[in-house]
Parts: structure tokens; sequence; C-alpha cells
């Protein structure tokens, strides 16, 4: 330790290194531009889905100053600059994610590329990159080493998740939003942090407290394995996937032999139950072998899957060619015949739902269509048209899902726990929601107004019983469900004086777990 104090931290310009770290992570006009910069080519390559533009925007990086600023700030208590480089971050954020944004409305190219796709699922990996970088950059701020920080904000990609998420506010589209947020966050918490401690062990917190060091301590390890937990599963869940895709492969190649090659493959985790598509490059021609391949595949994964094979034969010579040859026209009209119903029966739920064909699934051979609602629409109007849709199309099996992030509440007049007509068809909206979403156990909490809700029987009398009657009709659906209540407090009357008690007269349903 008198080796480090003396060998590597005496000769270190602390007062330099905070000057300088300060005037580049403060709000400036060039910090904007630079900003404004990034973030355009960051788009535009994600867009192009171009490795090479999106790592031009990475060379720029204006956002690591700012990070590295707010670590080394945390490292001292510097509160002051804790704050300013919390709203220089915050700042270049919204701009980049607004300009971004801006700029895939007005794009003709919308669609979700790889490069976009890629900054979608952070996991563990994603953080210890963060951490690793972040080491390496902090230490090269320290020595004044700036193209090992070139090096760093290549690695740790700041400005392309932020322009993930801008894309996916243009688009409206959730898991796109949520994914690309997550992984900034990921990313700017780790360097901060990393910073922080980087910069302890340089000897710039040597004016801290022994009690200041130990609780700095613990927040910085508490907020690494808060993160580390949910990341850890997502890349649980993404080599879980990567192992059934391998799985796959080896069935397909136990069927057709070293001969054969996997043309492509396209598989979709999601699905209830795990669909898979492929197409193999054979010398022979192999009957059941979709049949034989998806039981195989089915016991590696020990639940149910659905496989679609497609043999292409490079060379055949069997007897009955001339036969296989007709029966896959005839096979083939049929599919045409099949293929344009389909079609028909996609433009005209695009038609009635307002939906984008990418969300629309169907299975020509169960004669099933599944479409996931658009945020934007409601309850009532997916129902309808789900209803309207399978009353047209009746040898069809329609299911229109509504967006998971609908809130399902039924409202109540006052002192009354009974259902009015229009709570009785809200009530059937939800359940039908539910059962959409295959869900079989639900949590109701009970709402009361301040005034003039809950007088004769008493605040928690009056929510349970609201949650009650909820559940009865639940029940009846065959979804279970438990009861609690929210009791008026002081936040839901500062609401009311807004609103007034009216949107407080309910029942809250949500998913349990």
């Amino acid at each position: 330790m008198r080796w480090w104090r003396i060998a590597v931290i005496g000769p270190i310009d602390h007062a330099g290194i905070v000057k300088d770290l300060n005037d580049n992570a403060d709000w400036s006009l060039r910090y904007l531009f630079m900003t404004l910069m990034s973030a355009g080519i960051a788009i535009l390559g994600l867009l192009q889905s171009s490795p090479a533009v999106v790592i031009g925007a990475m060379l720029i990086s204006p956002l690591m100053g700012p990070i590295i600023g707010l670590g080394f700030a945390l490292a001292v208590f510097d509160w002051k600059e804790v704050r300013a480089t919390m709203l220089s971050l915050a700042l270049g954020s919204a701009v980049a994610i607004g300009i971004t944004a801006l700029v895939v409305l007005a794009s003709p190219l919308q669609s979700v590329t790889s490069e976009i796709l890629a900054r979608t699922r952070p996991n563990l990996f994603d953080l210890l990159v963060a951490l690793f970088s972040a080491f390496a950059g902090t230490y090269a701020t320290i020595r004044g080493q700036g193209a090992t920080v070139v090096g760093v904000a290549i690695a740790t990609a700041l400005m392309p998740p932020l322009a993930v998420v801008g894309y996916g506010l243009a688009t409206l589209n959730g898991a796109i939003f949520g994914g690309a947020l997550a992984l900034f966050f990921t990313n700017f918490i780790a360097i901060a942090l990393t910073a922080a401690l980087m910069a302890r062990l340089y000897g710039f917190a040597e004016r801290l407290s022994p009690t200041q060091s130990r609780q700095q301590t613990v927040l910085i390890i508490s907020v690494f394995v808060l993160l580390a937990v949910p990341l850890a599963l997502s890349l649980r869940q993404i080599a879980s996937e990567a192992f059934a895709t391998r799985g796959l492969r080896s069935a397909v190649m136990a069927e057709f032999g070293p001969g054969a090659r996997i043309s492509q493959i396209e598989t979709n985790y999601d699905a209830d139950p795990e669909t898979a598509s492929v197409v193999v490059v054979t010398r022979l021609f192999r009957g059941g072998a979709q049949a034989r391949v998806a039981a195989e595949w089915e016991e590696r994964m020990g639940h149910p899957v659905e496989l679609s094979l497609s043999q292409l034969v490079a060379d055949q010579d069997l007897p009955g060619l001339e036969q296989e040859r007709k029966a896959l026209a005839e096979s083939e009209r049929r599919d045409q015949n099949e293929q344009a119903t389909a079609t028909a029966l996609i433009e005209a739920v695009m038609l009635v739902t307002g939906a984008p064909e990418d969300s629309i699934v169907v299975d020509r051979e169960r004669r099933r269509l599944d479409v996931r609602g658009l945020p934007g629409a409601g309850l009532a109007t997916l129902a309808l048209a789900e209803a309207r849709l399978e009353a047209r199309h009746p040898d069809w099996t329609i299911r229109i899902s509504p967006p998971l992030t609908t809130r399902l509440t039924i409202s109540f007049e006052p002192e009354n726990a009974a259902l009015t007509p229009g709570a009785r068809g809200t009530l059937s909206q939800a359940i039908w929601a539910l059962q959409r979403w295959n869900v079989k156990d639900v949590v109701l909490t009970g709402y009361v107004g301040s005034e003039g809700d809950g007088a004769q029987r008493g605040w928690k009398a009056l929510a349970d019983a609201r949650a009650e009657t909820v559940r009865a009709a639940l029940a009846e659906a065959g979804i279970t469900a438990m009861v609690t209540n929210d009791l008026p407090g002081p936040k839901q009357r500062a609401a009311e004086k807004e609103t007034g008690p009216a949107p407080f007269r309910q029942v809250r349903i949500a998913v349990s777990g």
C-alpha cells in the first residue's frame, strides 16, 4: 500500500484530472452538437443494418464524458458535480432519443434489422463488457491514454442502444424500446460505478471518512448484484434457445446424414408451442422425415413443439419420381389455394383491426390465425373485431390477443359493490383479455373514494366487497383471484383534488406474479 501511494498515486495530477473531467462532462453547445451527430449516424447505421456506420457513431461517444465524470463525482461525494453530470447525461439522452425518433418517422426504412435486434436483449455478458471496458476507460482517463478511451467507446456502445430506444418510441414497439433502454442503463450504471471504484483506487477519495467509504462500497456492490441477477436470467434464456437450436440441427442431420446441408433455419421460441421452420438440401428425398425430426426434437426439448421441414432434392434417382412430382404439384396447388385464402383473411384482419402484417401469425394447417393487438386499441374494439372476423370465416379459428400492458379496471357507483350494466360489459372484456393471455391466476385490489364512498360500510368493507364481486365473476370463468385492498391515503386524497373520487371507485385486476 505504501508503494502504491508513493509510486502510483503520487505522480497523478488529481486536481488537473478532475478539472478536465468536469469540463468534458458539463452541458455545452459542443456536447449538444456531438450528441446530435452521433445519434444521427447511429440510427442511419441501424436502419441500414450497417455495422461500419454504427461503429462510426460509437467513435464519437459524447456520453462517455458525463458518465465517467459522474463516477468520479460519486467517488468523492461531490453532489454539485453529480447533479451537473446527471443533468448533462439526461439532456443528452433525451436529445439522442428525440432526434433518432424523428429520423425513423421520416425514413421509408422502418423494418427491424439485425443490428437493432442485437441491442434489445441485454444479458450478463453485456454487464461484464461494460465492467471491463469501464476499468480500461477510467485507467486511460487517469493516465491520459486517449486511444484506449476510443476503444472503450466502441466496446460499450452507449449511443446505439439509445438510438434503438428512439426507434422503439417512433414505431411504438414496447419490446424493442424496453430492451434497448435496459441495455443503455446497464452500460451507463456499470461505467459510472466502475469509474467510482477506480477513482477510489487512485486516491481521488482520500478525504472520505471510513464510514462514507463503507457506505459507498456497500452501495456499489448492491447495485452490481441487482443488475447481475436479471441479466444472468436473460443469459440463461438465450443459452437455452441456443441449446434448442443446436438440438434441432442435430436432429435434422441425424435424419439426413452427413451428405445433407441445412440451408435455412428459423425458430420462434415465444410461440406456444415453440415453432421452427427448416429447409434442408439433400440428395435423397425422405418420406416422413418431418414427423421423425419433429419427434426427435420434441424428445430433446421435453415438451411439445411444431416443425415445418422442407426438402430441396439436389440429386434423386427413385423409380417413383414421376408419381412424387405429380403429388408435389397437387400439393402445391392446394397450398396455393390455402395461401390465397390466408392472404385474403390477413387483409381482412388488417382492415378491421389496423394491425400491421408482422403482428399476424397464420397456421394454415390448423386453419388458425393469431393477432397481437395494437397498444392503442381498446378491449371492446379488439373483442368485437375478433367476433366479427370469426363470424365471417367460421372455418377458421381467429384469436386476437390484447397488449399485455392493458390495464384492467372495473368501476363502481358510490357506496355500491354491485356491477352496473356497463361494468358487467367491462368485466366481460377483462375476462376475454385474461383468457387470450392464458392467465389463470390474478390479484384483485379494491379501491374506494376518500369522500362519499364507504360511509355506510366503511372503506375496507366496501373495497373488499367490490373485489369479492369481481372475484365471483372471474371464478365462473375458471380464473382464480386473490383479493386485497388499497385504502385512501395522502397521495389519493391529493389526486382526488384534481380528478374527484370517481376514478378510485374501482377494482384493479393484475396478473399474479
